[in-house]
């Protein structure tokens, strides 16, 4: 049985979409007629990436806080014992979107058909990346997919959690930036205009902190709105330039080499690949498969490149420590945690460990970046407005001069 997507009309002539569950298309035109409806599109669910997917298909990926949930469900329905078609009907059932509800039954009638769970979710790879299939598909092999499913959800939760975390601790700096430039933008684009007026009416020689900042706010007045078109067309043409693997890999390379930057950006990736390749290890999926799936979630090419080679030295024999050594980008106390599981055998547990320990330094780390950014703007905006108020002053001082 596999699951249709359809629009129909119903007696009131309101357009209707959904899904439903049937043996073939005509069964469900027939089943849409017997619910009173009059049935306009009928297509099977499948995603958009293959060839020949109707319009209705399932295109977009899974949020993490979804894909969490949804796989907390199946591995709630797993343990109790549930055989996989009915647990995917239950989760189904239960999710209210109609686009989640479709994928799922389209999912479950690949499983009627006789495939896999990991092969069935391969329909949808916007929404099941190559590590969720690699770890469903070890914990099918190894006959403890409920078991897998819970680790699974954990980590996605986990991933979802720790992105909440470094958003909202971004957000207030963000928001000082941003409000900070907008006060100086409008101070130099519409208060000193009006207060220097009275200076440059009298005729007297100003001090040249004042003109400077008579130039600024001309500038900011007169070609302001241009700067920031400009900014953001530089930032769009850079977004185009950066799907160039070439200059992508450039312009990783040259995050890498700043100074605070880099050190962050290298803590969240390499965070972000021992936490990946530990819940694939835990899940039963090989040394050699899993490294390459964890190399594919690094964002930084350049570091993924390096991965990358450390992964065909593992394949040539190589141990896992002095592979991941080679790349100059994982921190010492990673690789003696790596190194102390190979020579005890507990590499399982020492990579979950290993990968707590990243994300508490990155933690760690983003903290310190965001305690050291709130005084650096708030000096920014002081000496900002010490200096407006000075090139305000000097030439009041200067009158009094005179007068005097």
């Amino acid at each position: 049985m596999a699951a249709f997507e359809y629009i129909a009309l119903d007696s009131a002539g309101r357009q209707r979409k959904g899904v439903l569950e049937a043996d073939s298309a005509r069964q469900a035109r027939q089943q849409l007629r017997e619910q009173k409806l009059s049935p306009l599109e009928v297509q099977p669910a499948r995603s958009k990436s293959q060839p020949g997917s109707p319009r209705l298909g399932f295109s977009r990926g899974l949020s993490a806080r979804d894909l969490a949930l949804l796989t907390r469900q199946l591995a709630t329905l797993v343990q109790a014992a549930l055989p996989i078609e009915e647990a995917l009907r239950a989760a189904a059932a239960q999710s209210t979107t109609g686009k989640v509800k479709s994928m799922l039954l389209a999912v479950r009638g690949r499983v009627l058909e006789g495939h896999s769970l990991a092969a069935s979710l391969k329909e949808f790879p916007s929404a099941f990346p190559d590590l969720y299939r690699a770890t469903v598909a070890a914990g099918e092999h190894s006959g403890h997919l409920g078991l897998v499913l819970e680790q699974l959800a954990d980590y996605t939760e986990q991933r979802y959690q720790s992105r909440q975390k470094i958003q909202l601790a971004l957000m207030y700096p963000v928001i000082l930036m941003i409000a900070s430039l907008s006060i100086v933008g409008f101070l130099l684009g519409y208060v000193v205009p009006d207060v220097v007026k009275v200076f440059v009416n009298t005729g007297q020689a100003l001090p040249g902190l004042t003109q400077g900042l008579i130039a600024a706010s001309d500038f900011v007045k007169g070609w302001g709105w241009l700067v920031v078109l400009l900014a953001i067309a530089g930032v769009l043409g850079l977004k185009q330039l950066l799907k160039t693997p070439a200059l992508r890999l450039r312009w990783d390379e040259f995050l890498l080499r700043l100074p605070l930057i880099g050190r962050l950006s290298r803590a969240a990736h390499t965070a972000r690949f021992a936490s990946t390749l530990a819940i694939l290890s835990r899940s039963g999926v090989p040394l050699v498969d899993g490294l390459g799936i964890a190399a594919a979630v690094i964002g930084n090419m350049a570091i993924r490149g390096r991965v990358e080679q450390a992964a065909q030295k593992v394949r040539e024999g190589s141990s896992l420590t002095r592979a991941l050594e080679a790349t100059d980008d994982f921190p010492p106390m990673l690789l003696h945690m790596l190194a102390s599981g190979e020579r005890s055998g507990e590499l399982d547990n020492m990579l979950g460990r290993a990968a707590r320990t990243q994300e508490n330094d990155l933690s760690a780390q983003i903290a310190l970046m965001v305690g050291l950014f709130e005084p650096f703007m708030l000096v920014f905006m002081g000496a900002v407005v010490l200096v407006i108020v000075l090139a305000i002053l000097l030439p009041i001082l200067s009158l009094n001069q005179l007068v005097g």
